[in-house]
């Protein structure tokens, strides 16, 4: 006993390295085809409309498989199901930049979600495996590892649309990256998360612990979701900013939600995950009504990045503490919480484009806010 525990101390960095590597590899898939999406509309002739329309494939894709990825790893494994989830993620992806008519590219997008998300339950499943190595909280920081992949895969798109490389061979290399990836980190994955091949119900009803963990996790994603779409539009439209500084909003909210996740572990191990998800909501709330309260550029900004620090560490808490379920397998308890919380990816934009047209933008911000107030009730609420 003594000799395993040994080897599993020596090891234990290896294996944090290996899964940290699997979460950048699922960033960098995801971020390389968002880092073409323009430049494969103008090759398919789309308007915006019809883009949209394609665009919806990936998130059927991701929500289709959240059930069916809970029930794989309960019954193979997190390990075997990342390792071959990957190798199809990664597959898809330069078939993306094949396609030559929406209805193919429809199709592909809703395999590469499918596969996306297979992958991205089971490698939090993995996640969560590392945090009972390591008896203490570090899923954070992964889900950093993901954030920093999303850089440097839009800094790599960038670079091959301004050489006026074709998505398609842009692909076969973070194909090829993926799988070298995939090669190193395969054998050197936690082989068995604790519990993860329960003998309790596959198809059992999640408790009111996991369904208050999927509607924290679905107020959070709301904010994201609101980050990505609409922080462009509401500095342009509300702040009235110049066209060059149209996007500092988003990018204040990606640099604070990017570097938090690296120290959020730390703020966790001292304050308990109860106390830093009540704060998130405070910082996610107080962030979005400084920006609709005070609508210049400076005070914006550092209202964006608030939400950026507030949303960092929420889906991670959330995902470690569903790792932990007693009433599912880890893996079913994270693709519960994950579909509850999906959601809010989905819905949360129109929602911001329906009150926008309604009211108007800052009113709808004003809304988003409420999410982030949600939060820090619902968390102070649960045993965690």
């Amino acid at each position: 006993m003594l000799q395993d525990l040994s080897i599993a101390v020596m090891n234990k960095r290896t294996i944090r390295i290996a899964v940290s590597a699997l979460f950048f590899l699922t960033g960098l898939c995801f971020s390389s085809w968002a880092s073409r999406i323009p430049d494969i509309q103008q090759a398919l002739h789309l308007n915006d409309a019809g883009l949209g329309s394609v665009l919806l494939a990936l998130p059927v894709g991701s929500v289709i498989s959240l059930p069916i990825s809970g029930i794989l790893i309960s019954r193979y494994g997190s390990r075997q199901v990342l390792v071959l989830a990957s190798v199809a993620y990664a597959a898809v992806l330069p078939v993306l930049g094949l396609a030559h008519t929406s209805w193919e590219l429809i199709l592909f997008l809703f395999f590469f979600g499918f596969f996306g998300n297979l992958a991205n339950v089971a490698v939090n499943t993995q996640a969560v495996g590392v945090e009972a190595i390591y008896s203490r909280s570090i899923m954070a920081s992964f889900h950093g590892l993901w954030s920093v992949a999303g850089f440097t895969g839009a800094a790599i798109g960038i670079a091959m649309s301004g050489l006026h490389v074709a998505p398609l061979y842009h692909f076969l290399l973070i194909t090829a990256i993926a799988w070298s990836i995939i090669l190193f980190t395969m054998n050197r994955i936690v082989a068995k998360v604790p519990n993860e091949n329960s003998t309790r119900s596959l198809f059992g009803k999640p408790d009111g612990f996991l369904f208050t963990l999927g509607i924290i996790a679905m107020c959070s994603m709301i904010c994201e979701g609101t980050m990505f779409d609409w922080s462009g539009v509401y500095f342009r439209r509300v702040i009235q900013v110049k066209e060059a500084l149209g996007g500092a909003g988003y990018a204040a909210f990606m640099s604070t939600m990017a570097s938090g996740r690296f120290i959020a572990d730390h703020f966790t191990t001292r304050l308990g995950p109860k106390k830093m998800l009540l704060l998130s909501g405070v910082l996610t709330a107080t962030g979005l009504m400084t920006a609709v309260v005070f609508p210049y550029l400076l005070p914006s900004v550092l209202g964006f990045m608030l939400v950026g620090a507030g949303v960092s560490a929420v889906v991670p808490l959330v995902y470690s503490a569903a790792g932990k379920s007693a009433v599912l397998p880890p893996g079913m308890a994270i693709a519960t919480v994950s579909t509850i919380g999906y959601l809010g990816f989905l819905f949360g934009p129109p929602l911001i484009g329906f009150v926008a047209q309604a009211t108007s933008l800052g009113a709808a911000f004003a809304m988003i806010a409420i999410m982030g107030a949600a939060i820090a009730v619902m968390s102070s609420r649960i045993k965690i």
